[in-house]
């Protein structure tokens, strides 16, 4: 039978896209769930991961639920000790819980299901010549992970409003704006959104939202 791996740049496991994951997989399949911050305190992780000026930023989840940002670089420096640990726990597909873009990651058996190259694709294949709005966690993500949608026919519209946050009005807003800036569609470009981010977004803005971590899991599902 096959198993599926995780890893996201936060703690596992993810409690809020594990059930996203499982309403698409087959019942009884074997998941090892693993996380970049995993067995680390805030301590350690500000040690460790701590953002360094000039350096892309993401942000992720804790086992708390609390959202941590971290440096971008010092988390790829650790992704492929954890995927090569995956892939020795017996894993044959593993899925990056991240829509981040990084470069280099490898298995050597096992297929690597990396979102950063499904969703922008995709996105483009449905959008066509309309105009798509990106809503990042992060106003600093704008820049950092804007080179990854350069098969959109448009330049895309993005603003920010993190799935982390409590204030799910930010959220709201965002999505208005970028339908009053001429968004056609929305990409919520981030795993840690879920369903009721999408049920904000669509209801704020009245655009069709697509929920990058639903489009992955049913991806993820036909390889397992």
């Amino acid at each position: 039978m096959n198993k599926l791996g995780t890893l996201t740049i936060g703690q596992a496991p993810r409690s809020d896209i594990v059930p996203i994951l499982e309403a698409h997989l087959p019942p009884g399949l074997p998941v090892v769930h693993a996380g970049v911050l995993d067995g680390l305190d805030r301590a350690g992780i500000e040690a460790a991961f701590a953002p360094q000026p000039g350096n892309a930023t993401l942000i992720s989840r804790m086992l708390t639920g609390d959202s941590v940002v971290l440096d971008k670089p010092a988390v790829r420096r650790v992704m492929q000790a954890k995927l090569d640990a995956l892939e020795a726990q017996g894993c044959s597909v593993i899925l990056v819980l991240c829509t981040g873009e990084f470069h280099g990651l490898a298995c050597q058996r096992a297929w690597l299901v990396e979102p950063d190259r499904i969703v922008p694709p995709a996105a483009a294949a449905l959008a066509g010549e309309r105009q798509v709005g990106i809503v990042v966690p992060l106003a600093e993500q704008i820049e950092s992970e804007f080179r990854k949608w350069s098969a959109l026919q448009r330049p895309p519209i993005c603003a920010a409003a993190s799935p982390y946050s409590q204030d799910e009005a930010a959220l709201a807003h965002a999505a208005r704006e970028l339908r009053d800036r001429g968004a056609d569609m929305l990409i919520l470009d981030c795993m840690g959104f879920v369903e009721r981010h999408r049920d904000i977004a669509r209801d704020a803005s009245g655009l069709p939202v697509v929920l990058s971590n639903a489009l992955i899991a049913r991806l993820t599902a036909a390889l397992v």
